[in-house]
């Protein structure tokens, strides 16, 4: 078992990472029942949550098919960020999550994100307020150090755990990295074995294959792994990493009346969380995933960014199931 707090997992759980722009509820609701363990929101501004506008709101909305969900936070404001992670509690997730990890420019001079490494010390007494703002436990998601030269996160790991979290999700870049070459596990692994760590930790970063997770849990003795690119358009990712532990097989890939299927599932819980307009909008950039490597698709992709009502969307799923199945 692998425990949380209070949140227990069986052995060898998946995890959905909080991307920007994706992971809304729709698609965590999907990557839940193709059996994702644990799902994230996407990150939330906590000056956005203060400002309590419908835009923030309704990122961290949760329904109750998602748990155990978590709603992610990030900020460079101390007081800010205990602020956010009381209104987030009030919406009752299973967990709050801290991002020290996203490298994208415009956050990281915030102070916020991966920006976060330049002041280590300010790292250690915001994750203390944080904790000590929820009943919720408190987990954190970050990257190996700044760069090349301070990859300090076998000591930052300790110093978090002191600080009150209750585990730790560790991408195997530097934010000077970005998200281009190789995640490396090595240190992820040094944190794992670290015979101070008590706490689970978790593995991120190029794991887009079953053999690639059961290497990762094998290698390195991680807690978990969490997913992130490899799940856009492809949930079902999750189902087979799980059969692949059990059972040392390899799933056959879903075939097209499937994936339609699920893509469907998809776009109706969208249309559901956000109304026609947006949810349809909002649907669009997981259709390269769900109809990925289909030989002559384009056209048929065409239709699908161009139509603006859900019933226009059917006729193209049927043309779709007509002209290839």
């Amino acid at each position: 078992m692998v425990n949380i707090g209070k949140i227990c997992l069986e052995k060898f759980p998946l995890f959905l990472a909080p991307m920007e722009n994706l992971t809304d509820s729709a698609f965590r609701r999907i990557c839940k029942a193709m059996g994702a363990d644990v799902v994230y929101t996407e990150f939330v501004s906590s000056d956005g949550l203060i400002r309590n506008t419908e835009k923030f709101q309704k990122k961290i909305s949760i329904f109750e098919d998602e748990r155990p969900v978590g709603i992610q936070i990030f900020g460079g404001n101390i007081d800010s960020m205990k602020m956010a992670a009381e209104i987030a509690e009030k919406e009752e997730p299973d967990l709050i999550d801290i991002n020290f990890g996203c490298p994208v420019k415009k956050i990281v001079l915030k102070g916020a994100g991966a920006g976060i490494f330049t002041d280590i010390k300010k790292m250690l007494e915001l994750t203390k307020v944080v904790v000590n703002s929820t009943k919720l436990p408190v987990t954190v998601k970050t990257r190996l150090g700044w760069d090349d030269k301070s990859k300090c996160i076998v000591e930052i790991a300790e110093q978090l755990q002191d600080a009150g979290i209750k585990a730790i999700t560790i991408h195997g870049r530097t934010r000077m990295q970005m998200y281009k070459g190789n995640a490396d596990w090595t240190l992820i692994g040094e944190v794992k074995n670290n015979p101070r760590m008590k706490i689970p930790v978790i593995g991120n970063g190029d794991v887009d294959t079953p053999q690639k997770a059961k290497e990762m849990f094998d290698r390195y003795g991680v807690d978990g792994i969490m997913l992130g690119r490899a799940a856009i358009g492809n949930p079902w990712i999750f189902d087979e990493i799980k059969h692949y532990l059990k059972t040392s097989e390899i799933l056959p890939a879903p075939d097209l009346k499937k994936r339609i299927q699920v893509c469907k599932e998809h776009l109706r819980n969208s249309i559901e969380c956000k109304g026609e307009k947006t949810g349809i909008l909002e649907m669009r950039p997981h259709y390269s995933g769900y109809f990925k490597a289909i030989e002559n698709f384009k056209p048929y992709k065409l239709k699908l960014m161009s139509k603006n009502s859900y019933d226009e969307l059917l006729e193209v799923f049927s043309e779709i199931e007509e002209g290839f199945c």
